[in-house]
């Protein structure tokens, strides 16, 4: 079930914001929200964390323009839905939400959770939000990623023939944010929609923690990078770009538009 709670967003810019009942998800919120200007709409599968983290940000912030979306992101339909239901414009998309269980699960669906989630969640959210986006442009995608990534197997992507590892499953779906990010900018190029990837910092987190880290930043400088892409004046025309700690990093994974392209592919088949 969809619950949308509607907001007056008259001359702000609208934001929405997967994962921000979590650590860093929840600080790019409320770094946003300070900002004069910004209209905030968190997604979030929980509606108890989701009530509690939208009036902590109205308190924190002093910004009474926050909203949240019930949708799970690891089903296709809800984020279809959440896009049909929209109303209104939507000129950032920050994908956040992730999740690494220690062992491997699927979904109703029968799709292995991580890929669900932090590779297919990331895809059907730029894929759905794409019409919205242009229609509101210029408009921004943010996409969270990590500089642990790699280990992609495409032939392979849920674990069904290796053996299921998190740490292994979470690179890879890192890896592969950073190469949608690519296909995206490149298909919305024309469109006055940007798209960009970055590492947001090594916080500590209920994600980090199931992988086995600490975590040595707090949520506000994991905050930074995402926050800095989302709304910061000179990056109005920079996409496909890869970033760390407020800069443009390079990323092996982006330079292979090819392979880029048919993960893509792979991806829209779902």
């Amino acid at each position: 079930m969809i619950f949308v709670k509607s907001i007056k967003m008259d001359n702000l810019k609208s934001v929405l914001i997967t994962g921000a009942t979590g650590a860093i998800g929840k600080s790019i919120a409320r770094l946003i929200a300070e900002r004069d200007g910004y209209a905030i709409t968190i997604l979030a599968r929980d509606e108890y964390k989701a009530q509690q983290t939208i009036e902590e940000l109205k308190e924190s912030s002093g910004n009474n323009f926050i909203s949240y979306v019930m949708c799970d992101l690891s089903i296709k339909q809800e984020i279809i839905n959440t896009a049909n239901n929209w109303n209104g414009p939507l000129h950032v998309l920050i994908n956040d939400a992730g999740v690494t269980p220690r062992r491997r699960e699927e979904t109703a669906e029968g799709i292995e959770l991580q890929w669900a989630t932090n590779v297919l969640g990331y895809f059907w959210m730029m894929k759905y939000f794409t019409p919205i986006l242009e229609n509101s442009a210029p408009a921004r995608i943010v996409n969270i990623a990590s500089y642990w990534a790699g280990g992609l197997d495409m032939n392979d992507m849920e674990f069904n023939h290796r053996h299921y590892n998190n740490d292994t499953a979470y690179r890879q779906s890192k890896q592969a944010d950073r190469m949608l990010t690519v296909a995206f900018a490149n298909s919305l190029k024309n469109k006055k929609v940007t798209v960009n990837v970055c590492h947001p910092g090594d916080v500590r987190s209920t994600l980090a923690s199931n992988l086995g880290y600490g975590g040595h930043e707090t949520p506000d400088q994991g905050a930074a990078t995402p926050v800095w892409l989302a709304t910061a004046d000179e990056l109005g025309g920079v996409t496909g770009k890869y970033f760390e700690h407020m800069r443009e990093s390079s990323c092996s994974f982006g330079r292979n538009n090819e392979k880029a392209e048919k993960l893509y592919e792979i991806c829209d088949q779902y």
